[in-house]
């Protein structure tokens, strides 16, 4: 397999430039990375491998990209944080294309395996509605009632890679991704998720000297972060496994957001006022992830601490910070 095509779409985005980066480190030496995106706004750019610029979304697009591929990733999709989806949930069910595409193009070049990115934004509402939240299994994804848009998507690419498999048999495998963070992410400009923008939150108002921030909703809302590098084994892991159901992938160390943002002020060495934007997008009151499928299945489980993360993650966004901003 060292010798087989490796394709990644969203190999521009922030999970997809870590796995094509863990792949070339493992010695695979055909890699092919596709993006919609300009070369020069890829988090990760890799020259000894192919890089594209299509867009996935177009049939033809897809063929392209999944010519001679013997294992294919479908990590692309029109998405961001909470304050993208719950905004552009047109543009979010949108991705529907690329998913359909990605999954006939895979079927017609004879791909071997078909990894497909899902979400914890797939679980039912009802199951979310306290902080106090009971961690969600897979199976809580049923009666379906997802994340508006974004989540709709998710769950019926789920099922599409599910009868894919069924009728067609290409070995698809699915992982619903909980609140992935780290470096080489988008931090700013509106599709950021909650980790990056408090880190950026805190940095700006340390470095401007205004000592206040703006916290999406009460605080009190809680969820789990996973560590990308924890990520990036479990894709490995579900990718080369037997497993055709759908299976968490995240963290279960639950922190609520003010506790969240605690951390990041730690980090900073500061204190800050924090302002309530009550009527700002928040998502679910709750959401974590239980593992216990995942762990006993795969022997997976996170390895990094919250804190251990968002450290690596604060200096790395500040840097950045310093280099556009000058301050």
């Amino acid at each position: 397999m060292k010798d087989g095509l490796i394709v990644i779409a969203g190999g521009g985005g922030f999970i997809g430039g870590h796995l094509v980066a863990s792949l070339r480190n493992q010695g695979f030496a055909r890699i092919r990375a596709v993006d919609i995106k300009p070369f020069d706004e890829w988090y990760q750019v890799f020259h000894d491998v192919e890089n594209l610029r299509l867009d996935l979304q177009d049939k033809e697009n897809c063929y392209t990209a999944c010519k001679d591929a013997v294992e294919v990733y479908c990590l692309a999709a029109d998405m961001g944080g909470m304050g993208f989806i719950e905004n552009n949930k047109a543009l979010c069910m949108l991705s529907v294309l690329i998913s359909t595409h990605m999954l006939l193009a895979a079927k017609d070049c004879g791909v071997k395996r078909y990894f497909y990115s899902s979400s914890a934004c797939v679980y039912n509402a009802d199951k979310q509605r306290s902080e106090d939240v009971v961690p969600l299994k897979e199976a809580d994804a049923y009666p379906a009632m997802p994340e508006d848009g974004y989540g709709w998507e998710k769950l019926f690419a789920e099922r599409m890679c599910s009868h894919f498999r069924e009728d067609f048999g290409l070995e698809t495998r699915v992982a619903r991704f909980h609140n992935v963070y780290g470096p080489f992410g988008t931090w700013e400009g509106g599709r950021e998720k909650a980790p990056a923008a408090a880190c950026r939150k805190v940095i700006e108002a340390k470095r401007s000297g205004r000592h206040e921030i703006e916290i999406w909703g009460d605080g009190r809302q809680t969820r789990s972060f996973m560590w990308i590098d924890d990520c990036i084994k479990g894709i490995d892991l579900i990718m080369h496994s037997d497993i055709h159901e759908p299976l968490n992938l995240g963290s279960d160390e639950l922190v609520t957001i003010n506790g969240l943002y605690d951390l990041v002020e730690e980090i900073a060495g500061t204190r800050l006022r924090r302002e309530y934007n009550l009527s700002a997008p928040k998502g679910v009151n709750g959401r974590n992830s239980d593992n216990t499928r995942i762990q006993r299945l795969l022997g997976w489980a996170p390895g990094t601490a919250l804190r251990d993360g968002m450290e690596k993650t604060y200096a790395w966004i500040d840097e950045r910070y310093v280099q556009k901003y000058g301050h």
